[in-house]
């Protein structure tokens, strides 16, 4: 069953706060034709790069990719990778909220790729200082007025220390709250809208399920642990399925092929959240997030899915 997506004007009505950790992709692209002598790998000879808004930035685009207004509160370096975002992130229309960190080294994720397959990552990153978290929880109490809604995108790198009154914040002013979340205790995320963690990140904090009644169980604990309105469970080839206070809602997987998987969650959060600020019911925004992972994890890295694609 078809769900019905809102009028491009309905989504530019809308604006999201993003609030979490970035990161630039950096992708070097060359031709491989030789093993090294030195070691038995393949030598890459670079003939260009590629640059990418990645982490809570993709996030970001892919809500503004979809017409609706995207703000992006987040902390990062003052280095060449902050710089190289801040051109990205200006070029996509997407507004930012920055906080300066000067001992940051804005997290970069550089995927060497040859003959069109990714040979090697390599992280640089470390954790945002606590002086400027704070400054980011003031600016995020500044913002929140202007929003419709709040999305959090955790990837566990420190940006989102304060998120426990960040959401108090947020539901105080009553705005709907969608979290993408990491790590083990999602004691932190307590009073949100809506989770979506994908089967491993959830077996991380439940424990493995043996079958549809257990993993029915689990959940339901969960959501009463920790006080959450529900849980999207992203299952690759098995779809997605919603955990509420109605019961369960299941759909299928819509990929056609799996080319990258890379961002897919971006695109499914952050089209939910266009979705659900628009007015669009949860089972319904639930539907055409999972026709967006579809069409995302068809194409090559972090990508989006623009209006037209959803609406095919």
């Amino acid at each position: 069953m078809s769900a019905p997506l809102p009028s491009k004007e309905q989504l530019a009505a809308r604006r999201v706060l993003v609030v979490g950790d970035v990161m630039l992709d950096r992708y070097w692209h060359g031709a491989v034709e030789r093993i090294s002598p030195e070691a038995p790998v393949p030598v890459v000879r670079v003939e260009r790069e590629e640059l990418r808004l990645g982490g809570a930035a993709n996030v970001a685009l892919n809500v503004r990719t979809l017409g609706t207004r995207a703000t992006l509160l987040t902390v990062v370096g003052q280095d060449e990778p902050a710089q190289q975002l801040r051109r990205l992130l200006h070029e996509r229309d997407i507004e930012t909220v920055l906080r300066d960190d000067k001992q940051l080294h804005t997290i970069v994720k550089l995927r060497v790729i040859g003959r069109a397959q990714q040979l090697i990552r390599i992280d640089f990153e470390n954790e945002p200082d606590h002086e400027v978290l704070g400054e980011m929880l003031d600016a995020f109490e500044e913002q929140l007025p202007r929003h419709d809604l709040v999305l959090f995108s955790d990837y566990g790198k420190g940006g989102l220390t304060h998120i426990p009154r960040m959401i108090e914040l947020a539901r105080a002013a009553g705005k709907p709250v969608l979290i993408d979340p990491k790590g083990s205790d999602y004691r932190r995320y307590a009073g949100a809208s809506v989770i979506t963690p994908n089967r491993g990140e959830l077996a991380q904090v439940t424990g493995n399920w043996k079958g549809e009644p257990d993993l029915l169980a689990k959940v339901g604990k969960l959501r009463a642990d920790i006080g959450v309105g529900a849980v999207l469970l992203t299952r690759s080839e098995e779809g997605m399925t919603l955990f509420d206070a109605t019961g369960v809602t299941h759909e299928p997987a819509r990929a056609r092929e799996v080319f990258d998987v890379t961002g897919a969650g971006d695109t499914v959060i952050a089209t939910l959240a266009a979705l659900l600020a628009a007015g669009v019911t949860m089972p319904d925004a639930m539907r055409l997030a999972n026709k967006a992972g579809g069409i995302v994890v068809g194409k090559f890295g972090t990508a989006t899915v623009s209006y037209e694609e959803l609406a095919g």
